[in-house]
């Protein structure tokens, strides 16, 4: 395989421009509150004395790999501002739906595994082309709900699957990856069970209030938008 190349964000005092590009995760959906973990961020950059970052929601419920991977450069493209053109950092956050079965429990996986791998590093290639990225992985699903919409089964095993192939080619690339699945299945089914709303699929207000509390707990996130100036709502 070819070496990607690396970006690296040159530190700067001037705010930043930031695209979050993937699923429902990034987009939000069961928060009603605040609007997801994504909105919540953009937000608290928006409170006087605050960083000042402009972070550009670009989250579609259902979207897999090929989707993300199909729309990456052109949604790039088209969030520079003023003298930036270009953003200065991508946040990429997908892979959940592709692990999905159709029909029934042992059906075939939405994206064929294999395939996932090689979109995965196609689209990890194209983006670290483009600018600076962090990867924030998928939250586990409550297996006790499937299926989701009476035709998708979500299970973790697949899900671990998908998201050690995700990380592995994150590694491979220098690309930081952050391993919310593991992470949240740690504390526990009762504790996962309560920041998932009744979909089984997507986090709820909590479960997004402890998504963004992980984010800013990552240290790479730091390193990159440096600290909270403001503090949250």
């Amino acid at each position: 395989m070819q070496t990607a190349k690396v970006l690296t964000l040159q530190k700067t005092t001037q705010p930043l421009k930031i695209i979050a590009v993937g699923d429902s995760i990034i987009y939000g959906f069961g928060d009603p509150v605040g609007g997801g973990w994504i909105e919540r961020l953009r937000r608290s950059w928006m409170i006087p004395g605050s960083l000042g970052h402009a972070l550009y929601n670009l989250g579609v419920r259902g979207d897999g790999v090929q989707q993300v991977a199909t729309r990456l450069e052109s949604e790039f493209r088209l969030r520079g501002e003023l003298r930036n053109r270009v953003p200065d950092l991508l946040i990429l956050s997908v892979g959940t739906n592709d692990s999905a079965r159709l029909s029934r429990s042992d059906g075939r996986n939405f994206t064929d595994f294999n395939l996932f791998c090689a979109e995965i590093d196609r689209l990890l290639d194209q983006a670290v082309q483009l600018c600076p990225v962090l990867f924030v992985g998928m939250v586990p699903v409550d297996e006790s709900k499937m299926p989701f919409l009476n035709c998708l089964y979500y299970n973790h095993a697949d899900q671990f699957c998908y998201k050690e192939a995700t990380r592995l080619a994150c590694e491979a690339r220098q690309i930081p990856y952050l391993d919310v699945f593991s992470h949240w299945q740690t504390q526990g089914r009762e504790w996962c069970g309560d920041r998932i709303t009744e979909d089984g699929l997507h986090p709820d207000v909590i479960g997004y209030e402890a998504l963004l509390d992980q984010v800013l707990d990552w240290q790479a996130f730091y390193d990159q938008v440096g600290g909270m100036a403001a503090v949250l709502a």
